[in-house]
Parts: structure tokens; C-alpha cells; sequence
């Protein structure tokens, strides 16, 4: 593992100086500025017994990279400081993360406990997966902390946390439900990928492991996909074998592709969680919207474990339009400076409903028994000019107003060059 980036006084650095630095202060070979892509397969030895001692862990080096590969292990370490961990381990997804590490320490007779607003793939797991293993998964109310500590004492293998969630930005007070944890002996997880390294930092609060999707923001231009496990050595030992016999290893690629984003994570995330809060706020005006989640709003209510537990709030918005799914076809198209994708955390921003991103694998009713309305639409906000977006999605709106007005009941939408007002970029 590398050491922990440091100032000339021997002081730690600033995150903003550790993304960029973190598991690369020793050099690489060739005397390369940037971490080299190592393609290769397998690794050979000319020395038998070195390859053994190698391959049973006896000594440092490579086998075969659905084992390690060089390229891997350097964003492997970077995350282990960012996170504060000892040991990391990387996938070729995020969900290959969550997957690997539920499936390696839940099995028949564990019980799980966890809450309703997850990720849809991961409630995905929660609801189809894990009980036909035998798994007895209980899914409380979010926001109802009491009732997730009753459902612990209950008898609890496994807690798993996702805050802030995806996508109605609920925040889980996590020292609070890590007590009530570790009061039964139970494995705790969190999902950081909305917080990042850089706000929060579920080990530091208690967590034993923490898992990302290393496509959104740590990557951050929406170019590869990737994810990661960080935690103790003791426990990332059985998540590294499950990943090397399940096979679910991330390319090295992609790993460079991670690793060159989270260089300038800092940069982003300044930016776009400057332009979150002026949207969200903007929001909160608009008479179409129903309602706001950002954590960043003193009306929010997690605002006040977010600002106890996280350095900053976020890049990513969810509002609730009036009209459901009538009004969100009508201001969608209407945006210049977005991609309607299924994705979050690139430079770029992104809108989408639930219904084709967090929760696309989730049927109407499944989505309206989780809370999640027809009308809610997650951004993720990017790194354009805070004045630009911000005036995007007035003229957006503006569109929207207009074409309500219209007296005619039936009418077709009019393009983007037909819909003008004072509101212009």
C-alpha cells in the first residue's frame, strides 16, 4: 500500500491535493508521469518457486489480472487513502461491488436489514436476489431511524446504508445506526458514491466497509464503468477471493480512465455542488415543482446530520414535478445544456426520470411502493457555468408555462426554436 500523501511539514494533504497524488507517490515504471495501462493477461516467472510464493500471497507480484493487475492496484490504493481504508478491492461495475460484497458475507439464515429509498439495483438485490438464497431481508422506512433500530436489535448479520439515497437525496444519520449495529454484532455497509471521498467518509463514522460505483463521479466524464470496495484487510480478503472466483474484475483500461478523473474530482465537485445548491434553490420557487431534495437546503429534512456528517452536500438534485409524467416529457426536451441519460456524475449535466435511470429495473408499482413518483426527476449536476444552467432551466420552465396557457386542450408541442422568451442564454 502506499504511503499517505503528505506536505513538505509531514503534515496529511488536502483532499484536493490527495486525488490527485494518492497511491502514486512512488513512481512508475519507466520513470511515467501518469500510472502505465498494463493489457497483460497473465504474468510470467522464470523462478518456480517464486511464482508459487507469489500466487500463494507469499510475496508481492502478479499472477493473472482477474487476480490484480498493476493498473488496477494503483486505483485500488488511491481509494484506500481517500477512504481512509486498508484494503481495497475493484470491479467491473458498481453493482459487481454491492453483489460481492452481500453475497460474501450474507447466505441462508442471515438477516439483513436495510431501507427502502437504495438504488433501484440494489433494491433490485435486496427484493429478488437475496431471498432465494435464504436471506431474511427487512426494508424499513428511511426516515424512520427508531424503526431501523428496532429492526436490528431484532437480530442483524448485515446493515446496509445509502446516503445521501438515490434518487430522493434522503441522509441516514450513520453514527447513530452504526451503534445500533455494533450493539449486535452486525457488518455494516455504505454506498458513498452520491457523498464521494471528498464530503464523507462512512469508515471514519463507523462504517466496516464502503462500496462505490466508480463510474459516476470518481470517474467522472461518463467514459468507463467501474467500482469499488474499500475496508479492513480482514474482511476486503474474502471480498477479493469472491471477486477472483466470481470473475467480476475491472479492466485496466477503465482503471486508468477512473484514476485520471479522480485527479480533478476536487475541481468538479466545487463547481458542481456550487451550481446544485443555486438550482435547487431556484427550485424551490418554481410553481410546476412540487417538491425539492438537496441536502444543502436548511428545509431539507437531513440537513442537519448532513452538515454534521459530510463536508459538502453534493451534485446531485431530485425534484418532484406537478403532473407526473405529463409534465416531465414537456420539460425535458426543452433543456440546451443536458444529456437525458441514464447515468450521474460526468462534466456534464444530466436529467432523467427514475422510471429510465435509478429505478429502470423497477415496475410502476414497485416504484410507487418505494416512494418514488412518476414526476421525480434526478439531475446530476455538471460543470458548466452555474449561470448558464441555472438559466437553461428557467426558459425550460418558461416553455412548459407557455404551453400550458394555450387555451386549445390538444395541442402539439412547439419546438425549441418556436418557444421563446425573455429568458435566454
Amino acid at each position: 500500500m502506499n504511503k499517505k500523501s503528505e506536505t513538505a511539514r509531514g503534515e496529511v494533504a488536502g483532499m484536493g491535493t490527495q486525488v490527485v497524488w494518492a497511491g502514486e507517490q512512488d513512481g512508475h515504471p519507466y520513470n511515467a508521469t501518469q500510472t502505465p495501462i498494463v493489457v497483460s493477461a497473465a504474468y510470467g516467472y522464470q523462478d518456480v518457486d517464486h511464482w508459487y510464493e507469489v500466487a500463494l500471497g507469499q510475496r508481492e507480484g502478479y499472477i493473472y489480472s482477474r487476480m490484480s493487475n498493476p493498473t488496477v492496484a494503483t486505483l485500488e490504493a488511491k481509494l484506500c487513502e481517500l477512504e481512509g481504508a486498508e484494503s481495497a478491492v475493484a470491479f467491473s461495475s458498481g453493482m459487481a461491488a454491492i453483489s460481492a460484497v452481500l453475497h460474501t458475507f450474507l447466505c441462508q439464515g442471515k438477516r439483513v436489514v436495510s431501507t427502502r429509498d437504495s438504488y433501484g439495483g440494489t433494491n433490485k438485490i435486496f427484493e429478488e436476489f437475496l431471498p432465494r438464497m435464504g436471506v431474511d431481508v427487512v426494508l424499513c422506512d428511511t426516515l424512520d431511524t427508531e424503526a431501523i433500530e428496532a429492526e436490528i436489535a431484532r437480530g442483524c448479520d448485515l446493515l446496509y446504508l445509502e446516503t445521501p439515497t438515490n434518487p430522493t437525496l434522503k441522509v441516514l444519520d450513520v453514527r447513530r445506526l452504526v451503534a445500533a449495529a455494533k450493539r449486535v454484532g452486525a457488518l455494516v455497509v455504505a454506498d458513498n458514491t452520491f457523498a464521494t471521498p471528498l464530503n464523507q467518509n462512512p469508515l471514519a463514522l463507523g462504517v466496516d466497509l464502503v462500496v462505490h460505483s466508480a463510474t459516476k463521479f470518481l470517474s467522472g466524464h461518463g467514459d468507463a464503468l467501474g467500482g469499488i470496495a474499500c475496508g479492513a484487510e480482514s474482511l476486503m480478503a474474502s471480498v477479493r477471493h469472491y471477486r477472483e472466483i466470481n470473475g467480476a474484475a475491472l479492466d485496466a483500461f477503465s482503471a486508468f480512465l477512473i484514476i485520471r478523473g479522480i485527479k480533478t474530482l476536487a475541481l468538479r465537485l466545487r463547481q458542481q455542488q456550487r451550481s446544485a445548491q443555486a438550482l435547487a434553490e431556484y427550485l424551490l420557487t418554481e410553481p410546476l415543482v412540487e417538491a425539492v431534495n438537496y441536502p444543502g437546503l436548511p428545509s431539507h429534512p437531513g440537513h442537519a446530520i448532513a452538515r454534521g456528517q459530510m463536508r459538502g452536500f453534493g451534485a446531485i438534485v431530485s425534484f418532484v414535478l406537478r403532473g407526473g409524467m405529463d409534465t416531465v416529457v414537456r420539460l425535458l426536451p426543452r433543456l440546451r445544456y443536458a444529456h437525458r441519460a441514464g447515468n450521474l456524475g460526468a462534466v456534464e449535466t444530466i436529467y432523467g426520470p427514475a422510471r429510465t435511470t435509478s429505478h429502470v429495473e423497477n415496475t410502476l408499482e414497485e416504484r410507487l411502493a418505494l416512494g418514488i413518483s412518476e414526476g421525480l426527476v434526478r439531475v446530476s449536476v455538471g460543470i458548466e457555468e452555474t449561470e448558464d444552467l441555472l438559466a437553461d432551466l428557467k426558459q425550460a420552465f418558461a416553455c412548459v408555462h407557455e404551453e400550458l396557457s394555450c387555451s386549445s386542450p390538444v395541442h402539439s408541442l412547439p419546438s425549441l426554436t418556436e418557444c421563446r422568451t425573455e429568458v435566454e442564454i
